[in-house]
């Protein structure tokens, strides 16, 4: 395992966010948290990330105690920035250096730039992207530093089919070099694609955690029965089907 979370809790005053949750995730794998707004899971992220402190239980990342060796947890995962992280007017080739400043490493940003489909892109400013293409970046940004574990935060959330299914693509490529990737997404769709085991997480606790078909193999053994025939296909496969899978300008 290279996440291990044991009776983690997040308080703010009376409310409790995170109610001692315990879960583990594989080296390799990439790993859901699920749940409705407010069920905990973007604190628990944030938590593994080391950008909220924990109100107890026990947190190990990589090997490192979350407590004892929080800079060491830095330098082993990459973080999906939100777009008001970047500076708008600079160019996407300077904010790579930028960041590779940071994290004191030299890194070809073309090269980096072509992992996610934007090397065409490198001299235009940030704030000239569409969202498709900064989600991209913002996820270029995350392998700078060659991560063993990467975090992203509802990553597809507003974007058109088309660069919502590359994003998949790419989440998939990454994990594919190595990378254990940890996700929050809205989209079940996109968890049962993507995801090797998912947390689902309400009011502050887990109240499932498996891989997404043994999940549905169990809500079917329980008797449920959707009322309307599933079909092979939804619509947004037609959509793709019709228009196309490669991104378009602006994407």
């Amino acid at each position: 395992m290279i996440i291990d979370v044991k009776e983690l809790c997040k308080t703010y005053g009376s409310y409790e966010a995170v109610k001692g949750i315990s879960f583990q995730v594989n080296q390799g794998e990439i790993f859901g948290l699920l749940g409705p707004n407010g069920a905990g899971k973007s604190t628990t992220l944030e938590i593994m990330e080391t950008l909220r402190t924990k109100t107890s239980g026990e947190v190990k990342i990589g090997g490192f105690d979350l407590d004892k060796s929080p800079n060491q947890i830095k330098q082993i995962i990459g973080v999906q920035l939100q777009t008001s992280g970047f500076y708008p007017s600079l160019k996407l080739f300077e904010l790579i250096e930028l960041f590779a400043g940071l994290y004191n490493r030299k890194i070809d940003p073309i090269n980096l730039l072509k992992k996610v489909n934007l090397e065409d892109k490198a001299k235009s400013e940030y704030k000239s992207l569409s969202g498709g293409q900064k989600q991209r970046f913002s996820i270029a940004t995350t392998l700078i530093n060659d991560p063993k574990i990467i975090f992203l935060d509802e990553p597809t959330t507003g974007l058109d089919p088309q660069a919502r299914r590359n994003l998949w693509d790419l989440i998939l490529e990454i994990r594919s070099l190595g990378a254990t990737v940890v996700i929050t997404t809205h989209y079940m769709d996109e968890a049962e694609v993507l995801c090797d085991r998912v947390a689902i997480m309400d009011a502050g606790k887990i109240i499932a955690l498996d891989k997404p078909e043994k999940l549905i193999d169990q809500l079917l053994a329980s008797g449920f029965e959707k009322q309307k025939e599933t079909k092979g296909a939804n619509l947004e496969d037609v959509f793709i089907n019709l228009t196309g899978h490669e991104l378009r300008q602006g994407s």
